[in-house]
């Protein structure tokens, strides 16, 4: 794999930014102390450019610390996972969820760094959230669960449409990405209104462009 900007994390494994990343999956560890979190949603909860540099990277520092990672592009609507490592997008979810043969070896690509795996989107489908509220994608979360650590699932923002919410009923919890200067405070309580409603599991919420405060020594 060619070196990548936005995966900060291997670029610059010595930054704020990079360290900020290992921080948060120590906190996510500590979530996990009394519940299981081995498949987790991450979801912005309005459009967010920078959505797909945060779970790259956050499944970069899964990885480093020795975790079996998958990290899976579950957003079937404006994919961008595959993009970033730079490998082909097809085969992919899409291809588990009609394609009951490969549930025993599913399409992950390799990204090139240790302990970690991409399952692209597949062939993009008219349908998403009917697709991911199926019997069958509980199906292909049992066996990418099998396989990992952790999977870690992209998904399409919260309030935008349901697939994020659909998604978030088959997982062990739900990770809220918001945006400094950007998400609308009313897109944020939706947002967790909305998961809150079918009782899924919000494990906690990332502030992303936080300014940087002079009592905070850059980090």
């Amino acid at each position: 794999m060619a070196e990548q900007p936005n995966l900060i994390t291997l670029t610059d494994p010595r930054s704020p930014a990079s360290e900020a990343y290992r921080t948060l999956r120590t906190n996510l560890t500590f979530a996990a102390l009394d519940a299981p979190l081995v498949t987790l949603v991450v979801a912005t909860a309005a459009p967010d450019d920078e959505k797909g540099k945060i779970l790259s990277n956050l499944a970069v520092t899964m990885s480093q610390s020795e975790q079996r990672t998958i990290l899976v592009e579950a957003d079937l609507r404006r994919p961008s996972l595959h993009d970033i490592f730079g490998v082909t997008g097809e085969p992919g979810l899409t291809t588990m969820i009609v394609d009951e043969a490969t549930l025993n070896n599913p399409p992950l690509a390799e990204t090139g760094v240790p302990n970690l795996w991409l399952l692209p989107s597949g062939p993009l489908p008219p349908n998403p959230s009917d697709l991911l509220g199926s019997q069958k994608m509980e199906q292909a979360i049992a066996a990418l669960k099998s396989r990992a650590d952790v999977v870690i699932f992209d998904a399409p923002p919260v309030v935008s449409v349901t697939d994020a919410v659909v998604l978030g009923t088959k997982v062990d919890g739900v990770l809220l990405v918001v945006s400094a200067g950007h998400t609308k405070r009313e897109h944020a309580q939706r947002a967790k209104e909305l998961l809150e409603r079918v009782h899924i599991r919000i494990v906690g919420t990332v502030l992303n462009n936080a300014p940087h405060g002079i009592t905070l020594g850059g980090y």
